[in-house]
């Protein structure tokens, strides 16, 4: 069908007008916030590591600045292909058809970028919380697991529903079940319309539904019914949701409604699922005996024991809802627990020594079933899916606080965590097959470690070691991208190493984890590579090539290994072999040595000596200290003539020494 252009022009117009009144919101709305500013100076410079910190604190990831850039338009047209990634995968859109993300495509800085965009066209790009809305809104039609805990009953039809699902979406379930936890049954008014309950439900549940009603009464009588329970269940903003008729509109609304039942959800599970953890001694948390009639709805208890290492664990430590969440969890209404198990100070194997301690949390096998793990736990013959008078307990193998924050991941899809946890984070979702929050992991590793910025950049920019403590343990995490089958981690390792080589070449530890990397390949060849050097001899030319794209390596190379000879036999022919003339040859102009990048100009190193001349003269009573620290030297501390050929110069000596490593490892790559 042909659009005419009165209509397209009248449909422009009331869209600027839905937007000038708040009825609609902007795909790419204008922000001028310092927040977003920041974020936007992050992806021009390519720091992986504000830009994460940012979008955590909630700045709009498809907002645009005053001269109408997005973050990923700014990511893109620099070159930054991890911060572009980054972005994507955290929700940034990239749609072909519109101004927007064509502009974002034609600025990208090459190909890969390019490719890359147009892998996440608008069509394939990843709604972070449809998982979890998919999920729930499964929890409707899955058959097993058996899961729900309450039913819904019209005159034609029963729904099998979840009572934490309601007690977090609607207030008015809240109210009911808080009264009466044990209700398992709950009868619709016969005036409500089966069809409108449905509907309803599916809201409830993050479906994606619209009514499409017509004008027969029958559409009427439900349209009636929708209203109805808007108001009995309090949930009006769902049902607005499902009776908008502009499709826009009603997609924004939807996505809006997702984000806001997500913020409800997590809200019930920090409040009731987290709340009511309890902290016990490990030898008596199977002794533990949790009602199935409870006040949080609870199926199934986890437990993580403490890190007997850690500081967090203390003697004297409290439940974390202390003695209201021993009443509210269910015990005192027929949960018994042995007191041993709640003793705030069990007893110490040996005078001075720390009882081993654990931390249970209640939670719903409903959500547990997201992971692959557990819902083959519950669907097979194991006890933990035996029906039981009491809870099952199951154990996790992992610290209390990784276990927090798998649960908050499953409950909620909020996967923010600090960096210290994120292998230990990373390891647990590979065992339990959680594959968003392994990617998750992954994503925070090789974000906040800032893997393309060198610390001789940062800090000294040329050959200088700086000492500073490292944020993370590099090989942890080539080793835990290795066991979790990870290759981004094992790409930023290598390239966080190839960008610090200078620290890392000469150790032990570096030897360890290339004779590691030779090891993987079983029956090994001589003619097979080792996969670690190779990734990171590609990351460090690549280094390098930042600073001189146009000039060869191989040229560098030369002209700063003549140079060093030179000067070397006879410093007075360092001037003229460092501008890459042979001895007898007249030195090149100043403007032909401009085109050539790698080469040292005769009339800089020229001055340069005269200044060391003049400086000596001036100086005899001083110590020479000031002109040692102006000279410009390679990582073997011999000097050079200028910055470019001090880097041609270093980028030979870390070849050298990655290959006298191989030969000391009897290696061949």
């Amino acid at each position: 069908m042909v659009v005419k252009k009165h209509e397209i022009e009248a449909a422009l117009y009331q869209e600027h007008q839905d937007i000038s009144e708040g009825r609609l919101k902007e795909d790419n709305p204008l922000d001028e916030s310092e927040e977003f500013r920041i974020l936007c100076e992050a992806c021009r410079r390519g720091d992986s590591k504000v830009c994460h910190e940012k979008l955590e604190e909630g700045v709009n990831i498809n907002a645009r600045d005053r001269f109408d850039y997005t973050p990923l338009i700014l990511a893109s047209l620099c070159g930054h292909y991890e911060v572009v990634r980054f972005l994507l995968e955290s929700g940034a859109l990239c749609e072909r058809d519109t101004f927007q993300g064509e502009r974002c495509l034609y600025n990208a800085l090459n190909d890969r970028i390019r490719n890359l965009l147009l892998s996440y066209d608008y069509s394939k790009s990843r709604d972070p919380l449809q998982p979890l809305a998919g999920h729930i809104t499964s929890l409707l039609s899955r058959p097993t697991p058996q899961t729900s805990d309450i039913t819904l009953i019209t005159e034609t039809r029963s729904f099998h529903l979840h009572k934490f699902v309601l007690s977090a979406r609607s207030p008015y379930f809240a109210k009911k079940l808080d009264a009466a936890p044990d209700t398992t049954s709950w009868k619709a008014s016969s005036a409500i319309p089966t069809r409108s309950l449905e509907i309803a439900i599916l809201g409830l549940y993050f479906g994606e539904v619209s009514a499409e009603l017509g004008d027969s009464d029958e559409d009427r009588e439900v349209l009636t019914g929708i209203e109805k329970l808007g108001k009995q269940l309090e949930i009006d903003l769902i049902v607005d949701a499902i009776l908008e008729n502009n499709r826009r509109v009603a997609r924004q609304r939807r996505t809006d409604e997702v984000n806001r039942g997500r913020n409800q959800v997590h809200e019930w599970f920090e409040n009731n699922v987290s709340g009511n953890a309890i902290h016990v001694a490990s030898d008596k948390v199977n002794d533990i005996k949790w009602d199935r009639k409870n006040q949080i709805f609870a199926d199934v208890l986890l437990y993580a024991e403490d890190d007997p290492e850690s500081d967090a664990v203390e003697r004297d430590i409290q439940e974390p809802g202390g003695e209201s969440a021993k009443e509210t969890n269910g015990r005192d209404e027929g949960a018994a627990t042995s007191e041993s198990n709640i003793s705030s100070e069990p007893e110490p194997p040996f005078p001075g020594a720390m009882k081993p301690m654990s931390t249970v949390f209640p939670v719903h096998r409903a959500m547990l079933i997201r992971s692959d793990y557990y819902r083959a736990m519950f669907t097979s013959s194991f006890k933990e899916a035996q029906p039981t008078p009491h809870l099952p307990v199951v154990r996790v193998d992992c610290r209390p606080d990784v276990l927090r924050v798998v649960l908050t991941h499953l409950y909620a899809e909020h996967t923010s965590f600090p960096l210290e946890i994120a292998i230990e984070v990373l390891f647990i979702a590979d065992q339990l097959f959680i594959e968003p929050l392994k990617t998750k992991a992954a994503m925070i590793i090789s974000t906040l470690g800032n893997g393309d910025t060198s610390i001789v950049e940062s800090t000294n920019p040329r050959g200088q070691i700086d000492n500073n403590e490292e944020v993370i343990d590099i090989y942890d995490v080539i080793r835990a991208g290795w066991e979790t089958r990870v290759p981004r981690l094992e790409e930023f390792g290598a390239r966080y190493i190839a960008y610090r080589l200078e620290r890392y070449i000469d150790t032990e530890e570096f030897k360890e984890i290339v004779k590691e990397s030779a090891g993987r390949i079983k029956g090994r060849q001589e003619t097979d590579t080792v996969e670690i050097v190779d990734d990171i001899r590609y990351y460090l030319s690549e280094r390098f090539r930042l600073r001189f794209e146009d000039a060869g390596i191989e040229e560098m190379e030369d002209h700063a290994a003549a140079y060093a000879q030179a000067q070397t036999e006879n410093p007075l022919r360092s001037a003229a072999t460092g501008n890459g003339c042979t001895e007898g040859e007249q030195p090149v102009s100043t403007g032909e040595a401009q085109l050539q990048p790698a080469t040292v100009q005769k009339d800089a190193t020229t001055q340069q000596q005269r200044s060391r001349d003049l400086s000596h003269a001036e100086d005899d009573h001083t110590d020479g200290a000031g002109d040692a620290s102006a000279r410009i030297r390679t990582l073997d501390g011999e000097e050079i003539g200028d910055e470019f050929a001090q880097d041609a110069m270093n980028y030979h000596i870390l070849l050298g020494k990655i290959d006298k490593l191989l030969d000391e490892l009897k290696l061949d790559a």
